[in-house]
């Protein structure tokens, strides 16, 4: 039993088949039930239930007809979503008679989930439901008859996008075709196709039994599709709390399908992941985190509280390590992340500033907030750091390298001593973070997003910043040879690029060639000038997140980065000339 090593298996007798029951964890806490889809056993859920079964008492079933479970006699009427809820109910007497379950399916384990939680006879029997890939057939009626009735270009278009998409749903309901295919060549290449255009590790999985599963399994389709989305049920109102986790680069089913859910499910969370259809085996460790809060917040009475702020759905639960965010750019990031209902990690070598960003973050609507104090141009100790962060909390999901110090001054007045220190946390502390963070992120094989904070004089020269603009541009160009070389790894690098923007790195900028007070009347004139310019760090930490969320590459902040860096595309002569000019003192 591949996967499921140390499960304790029970067998269910329902409606003239023996279902093969798995369940980890203590039976005592609470109960997590997890159904698998087409054309799955529960062997797709068996890197999520690992993940759970240390907090809950998690169960998984092999669906009639697939798996360890028997087939019904005759096929054809053996697999209608009424018969389904037999099985569903019988599985949840067994394994949790005196307490409801938390449900959680997946593509057709999701959409027989969407029946069990819009009945009547299942009210009171499920506490939660987190569906994945799968939409409830009678929504989906109700949403093709809408765009039916009402044509208009955009609803023709969503209509012709979904068929599109559905395109194997009518292969299905040909006669004898798709059984032929899945025992004979399909059967065989699947694995190979999931592994390669879904990125589904086939370590164990599928198990032997995929051919019959298949083949079983198309009734499914046959006796339940063209019925419901036909005749689709008026009163599917959700009686739990939902969790809606929506893989963005999901090959069969559109995003727009949930439009209009809210109607169906009024007490709704979302959720959008960059992954395709098999989030179970391509995201197992984002899945299990968003299941266990749900399940966790449904128990302790707060699954109608779902994280507010912008991008929520994106970042919700995720972990996001943020360096230097004890000030600036970072605190702000930091801190936007923790209202999209993040866990974070606040990295400071200023250990009170580090703590006090933590503590704002939590007070702000993170999942979780840690401080850690590390000196990111400190190899050893970002080494420390990324053992204990993977140890304590596991694999990062964002990395802001974001820890940076200031310097002016000419080529000339700057010393050796100048240069390392501004290229050890500049570049080599963005290096570390990339190698250290980024590096965990390609081991897991589950994807992430690294944004790496350059700046402006990345592409715009200047005479008072050599040393500056070049740890600054060696940034930049980091992260395009680091996007490229992770754009197969589905892991995101972006630079950002601000201007000038308010924050307290002008209190601490050095200026090479000066004594101290001179130092210090620069320090107060740039600090003046730039709160003039009064571009908050909010600004740009929003544009960090919409960063993450887009994918994006390159991104200028300011009006003023946005112009540089058109120009070093378009004119770069003109950024020449504008780096000869000498800044007044």
């Amino acid at each position: 039993m591949t996967g499921w090593s140390g499960a304790r298996e029970r067998r269910v007798r329902t409606g003239g088949v023996e279902l093969c029951v798995a369940e980890l964890g203590d039976p005592g806490r609470p109960t997590v039930v997890l159904v698998h889809g087409y054309p799955d056993s529960k062997e797709v859920w068996s890197e999520v239930a690992r993940r759970l079964s240390g907090r809950f008492h998690v169960v998984a079933y092999d669906v009639r007809g697939h798996g360890r479970s028997t087939a019904p006699r005759p096929l054809r009427g053996g697999f209608t979503l009424e018969k389904l809820t037999d099985d569903f109910l019988a599985v949840v007497d067994a394994v949790s008679p005196d307490r409801p379950v938390h449900l959680v399916g997946h593509d057709w384990g999701s959409v027989q989930a969407w029946e069990f939680v819009t009945v009547e006879r299942a009210a009171g029997r499920i506490a939660s439901f987190t569906s994945i890939s799968g939409p409830s057939l009678d929504h989906f009626g109700h949403w093709i008859g809408r765009r039916v009735k009402r044509p208009t270009p955009r609803r023709v278009g969503q209509l012709l996008g979904q068929g599109a998409r559905s395109w194997y749903v009518y292969l299905l309901h040909t006669p004898v075709l798709p059984e032929l295919a899945w025992r004979g060549p399909l059967g065989t290449a699947w694995p190979r196709i999931l592994e390669r255009l879904e990125k589904a590790p086939a370590d164990g999985y599928p198990t032997s039994s995929l051919p019959s599963d298949a083949a079983h399994g198309a009734w499914l389709y046959r006796d339940n599709v063209r019925r419901r989305l036909r005749s689709p049920r008026t009163d599917a109102y959700a009686h739990a709390p939902v969790q809606l986790i929506t893989p963005l680069d999901d090959r069969f089913l559109s995003q727009r399908l949930s439009e209009d859910l809210e109607q169906w499910a009024p007490r709704l969370t979302r959720r959008t992941l960059p992954a395709g259809h098999w989030v179970p085996r391509n995201r197992p460790d984002q899945l299990a985190t968003w299941i266990s809060d749900f399940v966790s917040s449904v128990e302790g009475g707060r699954a109608d509280v779902p994280a507010a702020g912008r991008h929520a759905d994106r970042f919700g639960g995720q972990l996001v390590l943020v360096t230097g965010a004890g000030s600036g750019i970072g605190r702000a990031t930091a801190l936007a992340f923790a209202e999209a209902g993040a866990r974070v990690l606040a990295v400071d070598r200023n250990a009170e500033a580090a703590a006090s960003a933590a503590a704002e973050a939590r007070r702000r609507g993170a999942a979780a907030a840690w401080a850690e104090t590390a000196d990111v141009s400190d190899e050893q100790a970002m080494e420390k750091l990324a053992e204990r962060v993977t140890t304590e909390h596991g694999v990062v999901d964002v990395l802001v390298n974001n820890a940076g110090i200031g310097l002016g001054g000419s080529f000339f007045d700057t010393t050796t001593d100048d240069w390392r220190t501004v290229l050890d946390v500049n570049l080599w502390g963005v290096i570390h973070g990339c190698r250290l963070f980024g590096g965990r992120m390609a081991e897991r094989g589950q994807g992430g997003h690294i944004v790496n904070v350059a700046s402006a004089a990345a592409f715009q020269p200047s005479r008072a910043l050599p040393a500056y603009g070049t740890s600054k541009a060696a940034v930049l160009m980091l992260s395009e040879c680091l996007r490229a070389e992770l754009a197969g790894r589905g892991i995101g690098v972006s630079a950002v690029c601000p201007g000038f923007v308010d924050t307290a790195i002008t209190s601490t900028a050095r200026f090479a060639g000066v004594d101290a007070g001179e130092e210090r009347r620069l320090r107060k004139r740039a600090a003046r000038l730039y709160g003039l310019r009064g571009y908050p760090p909010e600004k740009v930490a929003a544009a960090i997140l919409r960063a993450v969320v887009r994918d994006e590459a390159v991104v200028p902040v300011t009006p003023e980065a946005r112009t540089a860096y058109a120009l070093s595309r378009w004119m770069p002569g003109a950024l020449r000339r504008i780096a000869r000019v000498k800044p007044p003192v």
